[in-house]
């Protein structure tokens, strides 16, 4: 983490994403957009954020909004917005994203490297995975991403459920936002939504608003 920077408790994402249900997983064109869309998140009422390393020049893009949305020393108020990158699939990519000052990191699938340099840093790793032995193994450390969510449907996700009710679980890939109701019914701790978020701030602010 970059320097004076305090990295993000467990308990603390876990609370912010049980509060939202809902975790944006942002794949943009450029630096440009994906501050945008941050801001327009953050300003809808959004608390967590996920960039992804599919954006071109991201370590620039999670540092940028880092910057725009930290809280100045001495103003008082609610926590500055946890900011997290996905696709997350090496060391390098890993030390990285934390040298950019992400708040947790997030693997599509197992990635041994990767949770070794998180843990060294101390840093939350959401990973992934989607056969019930992965996501166990995944749940037994910490958040859980099950991926691609949509080949298994709310019946996969409540079937693992069944087996692991104390895990904190993830599922992403593929799943509409007028779908995550029902994965939330089935157990999950709130969805990964890549694609379909509206562009209106009073549309976003409905959808996040609650999670102030």
């Amino acid at each position: 983490m970059p320097d004076g920077t305090e990295t993000t408790p467990p308990s603390a994402l876990l609370a912010a994403l049980a509060a939202q249900r809902l975790l944006p997983v942002l794949r943009s064109p450029d630096v440009t957009a994906a501050v945008a869309a941050v801001t327009a998140l953050v300003d809808a009422g959004c608390r967590v954020v996920e960039l992804t390393t599919s954006t071109p020049d991201w370590e620039h893009a999670l540092a940028e909004c880092r910057d725009r949305h930290r809280r100045p020393a001495g103003e008082e108020g609610g926590a500055p917005p946890l900011l997290g990158v996905g696709t997350v699939t090496t060391a390098e990519q890993a030390s990285a994203a934390i040298g950019a000052g992400a708040d947790f990191l997030v693997s599509p699938w197992p990635a041994p490297a990767v949770r070794a340099v998180a843990a060294r840093a101390g840093t939350v790793f959401v990973e992934g995975g989607y056969t019930p032995a992965e996501v166990a193994d995944a749940a037994g450390r910490g958040p859980a991403k099950i991926f691609p969510a949509h080949v298994g449907g709310p019946r996969f996700v409540a079937s693992l459920r069944a087996v692991l009710p104390q895990a904190s679980l993830i599922p992403t890939g593929g799943i509409a936002i007028e779908e995550a109701p029902a994965y939330l019914a089935a157990g999950a701790l709130a969805v990964g939504v890549g694609s379909g978020l509206p562009e209106d701030p009073a549309a976003l602010a409905r959808l996040f608003g609650g999670a102030r």
